[in-house]
């Protein structure tokens, strides 16, 4: 059974066990010029060493104190879908414990968020971290989603024309929501986790999408500015300042996108201008991550010289 654990993670001794599969979590840990000491400090070992200080992080034992789960309780997400929420951020443990007794803590974790009433509950896994994949699939955990995560480094971009390009206003929310709804990706988290079903999975993109032309999480959301061309596409974008003493730090990601029928062949030059308007604000990289099935994204990354940077997994149970 897992139980709860008062305070932080604070077991150093697993948390160093695991510092080589932490550092994953950074988004930016395959940039090689980029030190990994802060981004371990940030995303990974002290990311690890400070869960459960936050409002909604819990770190729950596994089965006989042989490791940790870091779990946090996602507020907005359960009010959204009237279940309660949570993202696993990983597990702690040895290399001593066996497979089948990992996988055993994998299922007990799905127990004692089944004892609190109904529950979902998904975390991303980076691909290099089969022992935490095998475990939660062999404890029951599915997978719904493998994505392909791409950079852009600014300086070595090629690009095409500049595109006639403008900010969405925050009066347009809705209109960008219901691109999102209709652009459906039957490959994505929510699409493709059968616990949603298709219509509350379009009713999270198009509620996402809002969020993003409103200002409430993205930092900039392009539409098409071209005369008598119809508002059928957007790119959210977030941004990530340079970090201080941390020398070619700093990037855009493309947070969401969707290219209805009125505006084919605006992927491309959406991402176009996002790495454009990241040279002008001096983000040496941009960002974006899509599922391994999209090969439409593909063609636009192979296009203007993004990367592949690393793969993740999300996996996902319910109950």
């Amino acid at each position: 059974m897992a139980g709860a654990v008062i305070g932080p993670a604070a077991d150093s001794g697993l948390i160093a066990g695991r510092a080589d599969k932490l550092v994953l979590h950074s988004p930016t840990h395959f940039l090689r010029e980029l030190p990994l000491a802060p981004q371990q400090e940030q995303y990974g070992t002290g990311a690890a060493a400070r869960f459960g200080s936050l409002a909604g992080e819990e770190v729950l034992a596994m089965p006989d104190a042989a490791g940790r789960w870091l779990v946090q309780h996602l507020a907005w997400d359960s009010a959204f879908f009237g279940t309660d929420t949570y993202r696993l951020f990983t597990g702690l443990f040895g290399a001593e414990i066996s497979p089948a007794d990992l996988a055993q803590a994998a299922a007990a974790l799905r127990a004692e968020l089944g004892r609190r009433g109904p529950y979902y509950a998904f975390g991303v896994v980076p691909a290099e971290d089969t022992a935490l994949l095998q475990a939660l699939t062999g404890g029951g955990w599915r997978l719904v989603e493998t994505r392909l995560n791409f950079y852009c480094s600014v300086a070595s971009a090629t690009l095409p024309p500049p595109a006639l390009v403008r900010l969405a206003r925050p009066d347009e929310a809705a209109h960008i929501g219901r691109i999102s709804a209709a652009a459906r990706n039957v490959f994505d988290r929510f699409h493709a986790d059968p616990w949603f079903g298709d219509a509350r999975a379009d009713a999270m993109l198009a509620r996402y999408a809002e969020a993003a032309a409103e200002g409430s999480y993205a930092d900039a959301v392009l539409v098409p500015n071209e005369p008598g061309l119809p508002i059928d596409s957007f790119l959210a974008i977030g941004d990530a300042v340079a970090e201080a003493g941390v020398p070619g730090s700093g990037s855009s990601r493309v947070l969401l996108t969707a290219v209805g029928p009125q505006n084919r062949g605006w992927h491309l030059k959406l991402v176009a201008e996002t790495v454009r308007r990241a040279a002008e604000k001096q983000r040496p990289y941009v960002l974006m991550t899509t599922q391994a099935t999209n090969r439409a994204v593909f063609r636009t990354c192979e296009k203007l010289g993004f990367r592949l940077g690393s793969t993740t997994h999300v996996l996902a149970c319910s109950g």
